[in-house]
């Protein structure tokens, strides 16, 4: 089976999160809250021959190729098919408290080149981009019949895009005479709505509007908080939980969560002195996001947007 998709910060990653220590159980256990093909699974299987995972994806054709590739490891290795929000809100009775939770926040390589669903405009494909094919609207959907303010503030809320209101009012007015079917199509008609010089920069005119229009689609951004919270709640004591994220948004996200956890007072800012007597819940281990060195970025181009940030539960 050829694997396509190059897992991003996988030394730091399994650094960072090493389930070695006192705080640790002789055999851990561990989330992996966005399996994908498996490559950050398959590195913490190999480094920690006593650690148990189980990785969650919404995808089942993502997940067949990860359960081939990860075979060789046994029980050690078990799988959930779901979106993890789901998964965390109904945390299993008959799982122990996981040791390590890992999110990998960005889509995998497969999900651009070999699962026909229109993420790339490179392709001639029907424009779907969800990355569970049986849920919700279809990027087809959202393109034909969101109005032209809603297009224009997702593209520019998500995309951050800065021509959003001329690619909005173009999709739309070319959904007057025909629907837009597919990801050339769409890819053509942002191609056309954007100035001349614009067309020619660092990256593809379409990049951004695609990035945009593929988070509304999956509500990857509405799902994490919630997901990040009962992610905590169900890591023990002592255990440790990164996130890589892919999106400013996402950061933020990530960033005010892991530093609410951090502080001991939660006081208002307009108290002088502390009265609540609260208790730091987490360590911050990464004062600072990890980011891929610059060998990383050469070798595997869509690890250079990539943040790692980890906490210990305290």
């Amino acid at each position: 089976m050829e694997i396509v998709h190059t897992p991003v910060l996988l030394n730091e990653t399994l650094d960072f999160l090493s389930p070695e220590g006192e705080s640790f159980a002789a055999s851990p256990f561990m989330v992996d809250s966005t399996l994908g093909e498996g490559g950050h699974s398959n590195a913490f299987l190999q480094r920690f021959q006593n650690l148990r995972i189980i990785g969650l994806d919404a995808d089942q054709n993502i997940q067949a190729r990860a359960k081939e590739r990860l075979s060789v490891y046994g029980t050690r290795m078990n799988f959930h098919l779901g979106w993890f929000n789901d998964f965390y809100a109904n945390y299993p009775d008959t799982l122990p408290g996981p040791d390590i939770i890992l999110f990998d926040l960005g889509i995998s390589v497969f999900h651009y080149e070999k699962s026909g669903r229109g993420f790339s405009f490179r392709y001639d494909e029907e424009l779907d981009m969800r990355l569970s094919p049986d849920a919700g609207q279809s990027a087809k959907d959202l393109v034909n019949t969101a109005s032209e303010f809603d297009l224009a503030d997702i593209i520019y809320k998500y995309g951050e895009e800065r021509y959003s209101r001329r690619i909005a009012a173009s999709i739309v007015e070319t959904r007057k005479s025909s629907v837009i079917n597919s990801s050339k199509e769409l890819a053509e008609i942002i191609y056309r709505s954007v100035p001349s010089a614009y067309r020619h920069g660092r990256i593809h005119p379409a990049t951004k509007s695609f990035q945009a229009i593929r988070i509304a689609v999956n509500a990857e951004l509405s799902r994490l908080p919630q997901a990040l919270s009962d992610a905590f709640a169900v890591l023990k004591s002592g255990g440790k939980m990164g996130v890589i994220t892919f999106h400013s948004l996402e950061d933020r996200i990530v960033k005010c969560f892991f530093r609410d956890l951090a502080k001991s007072c939660t006081c208002p800012p307009e108290v002088p002195i502390c009265k609540c007597g609260g208790k730091s819940r987490a360590q911050l281990l990464t004062r600072k996001p990890v980011e891929p060195g610059q060998n990383e970025v050469d070798e595997n181009s869509p690890s250079r947007s990539a943040k790692l940030r980890v906490i210990r539960k305290l």
